[in-house]
């Protein structure tokens, strides 16, 4: 039996015994998950210093370090956000509705975890919490494999964890890390279909393609975001220009985080004016279209690709659009299905945006950079999802479920 096929099977285990555990159980575990973190800070933060040092030395670019990066502030949101886990409505055992039928069967819809969750993802440590408590809560066991550049950060975590949980007596492998970082183990792990119900994948369009062309596990696609707004021509240009910066600049290194802006022609010279400086300020490199270009000084020439990145870097691509209707089908066909924004003052316009977006999440007036299961009020998320099948957007303890139907009879036989 391998080292995969071992921690599947005690996964199974967890997974049945968080079926059988009641909420104040559950939320038990996560205050001692809260305490844990408290007592272990620094041991984690030493453990995340030196996987920041060594992505430094192979040259990871700041952005991304960001990442990376654990502080005492960051661990102390990861605990608010298991609190906010904690006072979540339990989902496990809810009833949706029930109904009689013509038999006089009482036939019910009820809730039920999925099983047994893989996870893979890259340089975000906070994933790690936030996967497992999300997972704890709503009765399922979890494999993490977090990417190498994380690796000591997780592993300080994935203990931290563990030993809360056995403080309770819940048994460790409700949560579990896979140590080995290998390419060949992370195949293997997403072909764990004897033991895994589902696999997450969260991380940028290379990890995501792996695992969907890999995988012989279900698949929910989270994350990749090339994320777009729009500035109509009926936009307050001065709220415009503070959702593009923040949108872009307050944290680049994000999924959600906005990649391309979009601006129509009738206001683009006047919006330009106000909106280029700031972005000068914040060091944004600009990819214009031709259009753009002689409102951008510092700008160069986009290619296609640069309207279908991702960058997760302070640049951004710019075009000028000539109508709703054009930049409705440019979002449409660059865009990853995750976060789109319109800034407008007409009620027609957000209307019709909002209908005709093919995306998670569609904004009228606000930065895309809300799309988050914390900010959604989820207590963190799992990740955001953008199929359409089971789960779409952030996904937090309803989205960890499933449903079987529950029915009760008198003694009823089928003629």
């Amino acid at each position: 039996m391998t080292l995969l096929d071992v921690l599947g099977k005690q996964a199974r285990e967890a997974a049945f015994f968080l079926n059988n555990t009641t909420t104040k159980e559950k939320n038990n575990a996560l205050e001692s998950i809260i305490k844990k973190l408290d007592e272990d800070t620094e041991i984690i933060l030493s453990a995340n210093k030196k996987d920041v040092e060594i992505a430094r030395d192979n040259g990871m670019p700041e952005t991304m370090i960001d990442r990376l990066l654990l502080t005492k502030e960051r661990i102390h949101a990861m605990q608010h956000d298991i609190r906010t886990t904690i006072d979540l409505d339990d989902p496990i055992g809810k009833v949706d509705h029930m109904w009689r039928n013509e038999d006089n069967l009482l036939i019910g819809k009820q809730r039920v975890p999925l099983g047994v969750i893989g996870m893979i993802y890259e340089s975000r440590p906070n994933v790690t919490t936030d996967a497992s408590t999300l997972a704890l809560k709503s009765g399922n066991a979890i494999i993490l494999r977090g990417g190498k550049e994380a690796f000591h950060s997780n592993q300080a975590l994935v203990q931290s964890i563990q030993q809360a949980l056995e403080l309770v007596d819940f048994p460790k492998e409700c949560v579990q890390f896979i140590d080995d970082t290998s390419r060949k183990t992370a195949t293997k792990f997403m072909q764990l279909s004897d033991y895994l119900d589902v696999l997450i994948p969260r991380g940028g369009a290379n990890l995501i393609q792996s695992v969907v062309k890999n995988a012989t596990v279900p698949v929910i696609e989270t994350g990749t975001g090339n994320c777009h707004i729009y500035v109509d021509e009926h936009a307050n240009l001065t709220m415009a220009k503070d959702i593009v910066i923040n949108g872009k600049c307050q944290r680049p290194s994000v999924c959600n985080a906005t990649e391309s802006l979009l601006v129509n022609a009738t206001i683009a010279e006047e919006f330009f004016e106000l909106v280029y400086p700031e972005l000068e300020a914040h060091h944004v490199k600009l990819r214009a279209d031709e259009a753009s270009l002689s409102y951008l000084p510092s700008a160069t020439l986009a290619i296609e690709e640069d309207f279908a990145t991702e960058f997760n870097d302070l640049i951004l691509s710019v075009k000028i659009i000539n109508n709703l209707d054009e930049a409705i089908q440019h979002i449409n066909h660059y865009g990853t299905k995750h976060s789109e924004v319109i800034v407008t003052d007409s009620y027609q316009h957000s209307q019709k945006f909002m209908q005709q977006i093919d995306a998670a999440v569609v904004y009228v007036n606000a930065s895309s950079r809300f799309t988050d299961g914390s900010v959604f009020g989820f207590g963190g998320e799992i990740g955001i999802s953008t199929q359409k099948l089971h789960a779409r957007g952030p996904m937090g303890l309803n989205e960890l479920t499933t449903t079987k139907y529950i029915v009760f009879g008198e003694g009823q036989t089928r003629r």
